[in-house]
């Protein structure tokens, strides 16, 4: 058999693995800043796992975009909706964190991963049903 590979068939870059590995790193980093509220938490740590989630989150950005002979128009349609969903989510966090009283740096830190957050469960979803599109 000659041709295009099927759409399973084709090698894609690990751009569900390192979206996914960005949601780990900053569900880490919230989990420790939660369980310092509403006291001051280690912002070292926190900060490098964010500064992680956001690599990796990039990363696969840059990755998503370089892509060829994959159905973006599918990705995009998939993400638009994963993101509300998201982003809905993300905003009761973030509501938790500010009832809870978390002030100053930590907000911030939390904030910044709450939209790693945002980001990276959306592309994961799309990007395993774009894969497998056949546009």
């Amino acid at each position: 058999m000659t041709g295009a590979p099927a759409t399973s068939d084709r090698p894609f870059p690990p751009i569900g693995w390192l979206s996914t590995g960005a949601l780990a790193l900053v569900i880490v980093g919230g989990i420790l800043m939660a369980s310092y509220a509403p006291r001051k938490a280690p912002l070292s740590v926190a900060t490098a796992l964010l500064v992680g989630g956001v690599l990796l989150l990039v990363a696969a950005a840059v990755l998503l975009v370089r892509l060829r002979d994959f159905s973006h128009r599918t990705f995009f349609t998939v993400f638009k909706w994963a993101i509300f969903a998201y982003l809905v989510t993300a905003g009761l966090i973030e509501f938790a964190f500010v009832r809870d009283h978390t002030t100053g740096a930590s907000l911030v830190i939390v904030s910044f991963m709450l939209v790693v957050f945002a980001l990276s469960v959306p592309t994961t979803i799309a990007f395993t049903v774009a894969r497998y599109a056949d546009d």
